[in-house]
């Protein structure tokens, strides 16, 4: 990268605002999360400006030479400072080595396959649970479990299901936890074709059960369409070698032909597809309703479109995505580790709440830019605990960059959010992200070398030539090699977009290959916005609410204290506009402008508006909440999902 371009950067004091002073829930949230402590308690981390320096220096340190390690030093202090926030592992466990030495840096896992054996499910189980101890987030794909009530031949008995088994994972999640005193987080996801689909949907109705767990079924274009014309869906599962005998392979009644997760064990066809037993039929449209009633009434299960997430992926020739985090935000392959980060944007508008509002975004860029190359290095000091999770994410060093704030943004440029100008505001934010981020992967490919699997060669099978048709007419044929790096930028279909905004740019990283293989991705960030970010919005979405209290313990106090806290725009426009303004306020002279809307206060439509905007430009996932009035009709909330669907 170069540094001229940083250099230019103005001061801080030239052009930003003056800095809005934290609220002390923030700066509470901050000591108790992020400040490092010793294990006596004594405060490592001066102010909050400690904290950025020793993240700063624990990642500048991972620069081959002094006189890089002391430059980038200063390049992360001023990013940080400028609305750089590194997701809670990075915050909290960067540069504490000396004081956590067992805690990783990442936030987001996804297990190794669970195999459908005794030994696969319980070696999955202790993997996860030293992937918790080490801080760090799971997902798990249940779906390859067999049935309840299929026959084990090695044990002479029925089995009792995968939601059985899922109790194990949720009972050492919690045990992990309490041990550790930080919540262990985990995703369960689950194949909408299952034959245990039902009890899945159902399976948290249950009091108490699974509650270690967020729940997300993988819903397939196939099922979509069969729901859209209204036809009957199977429900399979993988026939295994020794059930070969038992059923006419040639009966599409008794076998479907599937891609599946893992072809060990079972009957598998020479392009790779595995022979499913249909167990039996459901109408589509009738588990379509059991889903949503669900979700309306439970909030759960999610929903990923697993198809779409594969069809999309930058590594779509190498792996089959069927699990993320968490938070769905990082859809990952078995041992896939990300990590994240996200750029505050409130720290870019100019002259807010006035006619003269703007954005700056030439520093946001330039921020994006050192951001990217700061969350590069945390790959040097990723601090996973599985040998396999370390090999994943050195040979392909994929980040997940987002950005926090946005709603809080839009409201200091008087936008309304979901209205068409504010998804234009969001699709650029997105893009701008995108293409710095882009540079830098090949300006750090130029430094210090591609992704590893970049370099590597693959040869091209049936199988590539059948997703991607364009690499047969560039005369790409069946047993040729072909590197990482061509696949990645010229056949990836996130790639191929963003050629479109950077032709050049997307043919010097088929010529060169890229850092990372992949860049972008936007989380929650609740924790890391409610304190670094001082309440500026979550994530993607709008303010919850501009003004509300929590209950806090004070150190060495037993009872709770109530705290005001105030969402990060409204205490800019206490400071700077009006003191006495308040939501919902009768006297005149406090009440603030109707642009000042909160989530209640937006269409569901809206909410999938801004979210498909900024996907266009992401490659990896957004995390992403629709607040829904308790008296919203049934059958609109149905058409929200369909609508998610159509816009990709």
């Amino acid at each position: 990268m170069s540094s001229v371009r940083l250099e230019a950067v103005k001061p801080v004091g030239a052009t930003a605002e003056a800095e809005i002073p934290m609220q002390p829930a923030s700066v509470d949230i901050w000591d108790k999360k992020y400040r490092l402590k010793t294990k006596q308690g004594e405060a490592l981390d001066a102010d909050i400006d400690g904290t950025y320096q020793r993240v700063a220096r624990a990642l500048a340190d991972a620069e081959p030479d002094a006189d890089k390690r002391a430059y980038w030093y200063e390049r992360f202090v001023w990013a940080l400072r400028r609305g750089a926030i590194p997701a809670g592992r990075i915050t909290s466990n960067a540069g504490a080595l000396e004081h956590k030495p067992a805690t990783s840096t990442i936030n987001c896992t996804v297990s190794g396959t669970i195999t459908d054996s005794m030994d696969g499910i319980l070696d999955k189980v202790h993997e996860a649970g030293l992937t918790l101890k080490a801080g760090c987030g799971i997902g798990y794909e249940f779906s390859t479990l067999r049935p309840r009530g299929a026959f084990v031949a090695g044990a002479g008995a029925y089995t009792s299901g995968p939601m059985s088994f899922m109790d194990i994972y949720d009972k050492m999640c919690f045990t992990v936890s309490s041990a550790g005193g930080r919540r262990g987080a985990q995703m369960g996801t689950f194949d909408v074709s299952h034959p245990d689909v039902k009890d899945f949907i159902r399976a948290k109705r249950e009091d108490g059960r699974l509650r270690q767990f967020n729940l997300s079924l993988l819903i397939t274009d196939g099922f979509m369409d069969a729901v859209n014309r209204d036809k009957d869906w199977p429900l399979v599962f993988p026939l295994a070698e020794k059930e070969v005998g038992d059923l006419d392979l040639s009966n599409a009644e008794q076998v479907v032909w599937r891609e599946w997760p893992t072809s060990r064990g079972y009957v598998t066809r020479d392009d790779g597809l595995v022979a499913c037993k249909v167990y039996g039929h459901i109408r589509a449209r009738h588990l379509w309703d059991m889903i949503m009633v669900s979700t309306y009434d439970y909030a759960e299960p999610g929903f990923i479109l697993i198809d779409r997430v594969n069809e999309m992926n930058n590594n779509w020739w190498c792996e089959n995505i069927r699990a993320t985090n968490p938070c769905g935000e990082q859809p990952l392959p078995p041992y896939g580790a990300c990590l994240l980060g996200s750029v505050n944007l409130t720290k870019f508008v100019r002259k807010p709440f006035t006619d003269e509002a703007a954005f700056d975004w030439e520093e946001y860029k330039e921020v994006v830019r050192v951001f990217t190359r700061m969350l590069d290095n945390v790959v040097e000091v990723n601090g996973l605990p599985l040998q396999q999770q370390r090999d994943e994410i050195l040979r392909k060093r994929r980040h997940g960059m987002g950005f926090l704030g946005l709603g809080s943004t839009m409201t200091m440029l008087r936008m309304k959010y979901g209205s068409k100008e504010s998804c234009e505001f969001t699709e650029r934010i997105a893009r701008d992200m995108a293409v710095a981020g882009w540079e830098v992967a090949l300006a750090l490919a130029e430094e210090k070398g591609p992704a590893p699997i970049m370099e590597e060669r693959f040869e091209v099978t049936a199988g590539m030539l059948r997703k991607r048709p364009e690499m047969a007419k560039d005369g790409w044929k069946v047993g040729q090699e072909i590197p990482g790096k061509v696949l990645h930028a010229r056949y990836s279909r996130y790639m191929q977009r963003v050629a479109e905004a950077a032709p050049d740019l997307v043919e010097q990283l088929a010529e060169t290959g890229a850092r990372f293989t992949h860049h972008s991705s936007i989380a929650p960030t609740g924790t890391i916005s409610l304190s670094l970010a001082n309440n500026a919005s979550n994530g993607i979405e709008p303010s919850f609410a501009h003004h509300y209290s929590r209950n806090v313990i004070r150190e060495g106090k037993k009872t709770k204290e109530k705290v005001d806290v105030y969402s990060f725009e409204l205490l800019a426009y206490r400071e700077l506009v009006n003191p006495a303004a308040m939501p919902y306020a009768e006297d005149a002279g406090a009440r603030l402008p109707e642009y000042f809307i909160a989530a209640d206060d937006i269409t569901p439509k809206e909410h999938v508006d801004v979210q498909a905007a900024a996907q266009k430009w992401v490659d990896s996932s957004i995390s992403k909440t629709a607040n829904v009035p308790t008296d919203y009709p049934y059958e609109d909330f149905k058409d929200i999902y369909r609508y998610a669907h159509q816009q990709g």
